[in-house]
């Protein structure tokens, strides 16, 4: 495919291999961009800007629903692109086309609900003669820059509301998975959006993520990706609002009183979903000295049911990681662990890109698996003695993306709320619960800003005090 700049879909001579990451066979190539590339992406983005300021909030409106229609009409080519760019089973691949879709029908109503509020000046002594308002107005122009692991709603997650709000967008998408990006960009032009308005630039984030994060025209950036990834970007980027998506390892809190067969099905569906590679996949799992061996028991066979192979295959649970070097670093992480007192209980071989749902036991809170951010399929199991260990075992990392406690007790459940550092909390539920209308974001090292079209509708639109004075 062709990546798309100044209204016009180029091809380069240099491309980067969009490779299926089950059999390795290759899907399509891509023009490998460069900082030329996105210096003339962003320059046809600023015309890109006036051009959707002149449109009505209806006008953006009708552009996302028509686009949601349109990608409900092609829904099962979105899926199976993403399942074969992607390599989540195929099942998966069908549920991230109907987020998307929601996602971008959310942002369209936005685009009928943005709005100002008048502002009682005279509330303040000697203010009489005093009217004053807000307006909402876009940012400008905004750098979506989207990850790997969700190709198509992570993207609408970020050009839905830019769009909604008014604004021009530069997209890049994940170098692994830029096929379901750039069908959305066809999508989008197809349903009327102004030609300058989007772009998506093509080729490794090394080589033009600087260039493209680093230009003052962009004025709002919305990233998901790693950690590390973000603090360079928030170095990079000046003064420019920021929404940051961050790493995680998020913890699942089982109490003494909870259902461990449901649990135990909470835990797999979670852990092992798109091959845990999900920023909010549960990684450690915490539970109650009392019942730590009948969970275990739980466990052990919902994991070993939980197979593997084509993601095609309808009946496949689970496929590969998106590449060998990730699979061949979860094996060493894990061979790490058992070196250092930890015991696989189900699981633990890989091959290619291919890695078995595992469950790694007796894990402690120093061990890599427990510390970093695993993002592959394999959970990490300790015990603690009572609530107050529990809490404090989920608040010792750096990020707080997501977490889940099961438990009857209203009382555990309300100081997990109130206690865990974590932007999102579930009770009853593992972390990997996300409703894509929710304001989602993190606390510490997992990032800052909220994703919901609600949510960044907001953070890409700039409010303006009006006063007159009478």
């Amino acid at each position: 495919m062709k990546m798309y700049i100044n209204g016009q879909w180029i091809d380069k001579a240099e491309t980067i291999p969009v490779f299926n990451p089950f059999d390795q066979s290759l899907l399509d190539t891509v023009p490998r961009g460069t900082a030329a590339d996105v210096e003339l992406a962003v320059t046809s983005a600023v015309r890109g800007a006036v051009a959707m300021g002149k449109l009505t909030s209806f006008e953006r409106y009708s552009i996302l629903r028509r686009t949601a229609d349109i990608m409900a009409e092609r829904a099962e080519d979105l899926g199976q692109t993403i399942t074969k760019e992607e390599g989540k089973v195929i099942a998966e691949g069908r549920g991230e086309v109907q987020r998307a879709i929601q996602t971008i029908t959310g942002s369209a109503e936005e685009a009928k609900r943005l709005h100002g509020e008048t502002v009682p000046l005279d509330a303040a002594p000697g203010n009489v003669n005093q009217f004053g308002f807000t307006i909402r107005v876009p940012v400008g122009v905004v750098a979506a820059i989207a990850p790997f692991n969700f190709p198509l709603n992570l993207v609408c997650h970020k050009v839905g509301p830019a769009i909604a709000a008014g604004n021009a967008v530069v997209l890049k998408p994940a170098g692994d998975t830029p096929l379901s990006a750039l069908k959305l960009t066809e999508i989008l032009l197809e349903a009327g959006l102004p030609e300058e308005a989007i772009q998506c630039v093509t080729g490794p984030g090394g080589e033009i993520g600087d260039t493209l994060t680093g230009d003052p025209r962009i004025r709002k950036i919305t990233f998901t990706g790693s950690m590390e990834v973000g603090d360079r970007i928030c170095r990079n980027a000046g003064i420019k609002r920021v929404t940051m998506e961050l790493g995680s390892n998020s913890p699942l809190i089982i109490m003494s009183d909870a259902d461990i067969e449901k649990v135990a099905a909470a835990t797999v569906a979670s852990g092992f979903a798109n091959a845990g590679q999900v920023c909010i996949s549960t990684q450690r799992v915490l539970a109650d000295r009392r019942i730590y061996a009948d969970f275990l028991d739980a466990l052990a066979p919902a994991t070993e049911a939980f197979n593997t192979g084509n993601p095609l295959d309808d009946s496949v649970r689970m496929g590969p990681m998106i590449r060998a070097s990730d699979a061949d670093r979860v094996g060493q992480w894990i061979s790490e662990a058992v070196g250092q007192g930890a015991r696989v209980l189900v699981g633990g071989d890989h091959e290619g890109t291919m890695h078995a749902p595992t469950v790694v036991v007796d894990t402690k809170p120093d061990m890599k698996v427990s510390r970093e951010e695993l993002f592959g399929p394999a959970v990490a199991v300790s015990s603690f003695n009572d609530i107050d260990d529990a809490l404090s075992m989920a608040n010792d990392s750096r990020f707080g993306l997501s977490a889940g406690i099961f438990t009857q007790n209203i009382d555990w459940a309300m100081r997990f709320a109130r206690e865990v550092q974590s932007g999102n909390l579930h009770i009853n539920s593992s972390p990997q619960w996300r409703a894509d209308l929710m304001p989602y974001g993190g606390l510490k090292d997992s990032g800052m800003g909220k994703e919901g079209p609600s949510y960044a509708v907001h953070e890409m639109t700039e409010l303006k005090m009006v006063v007159f004075h009478l």
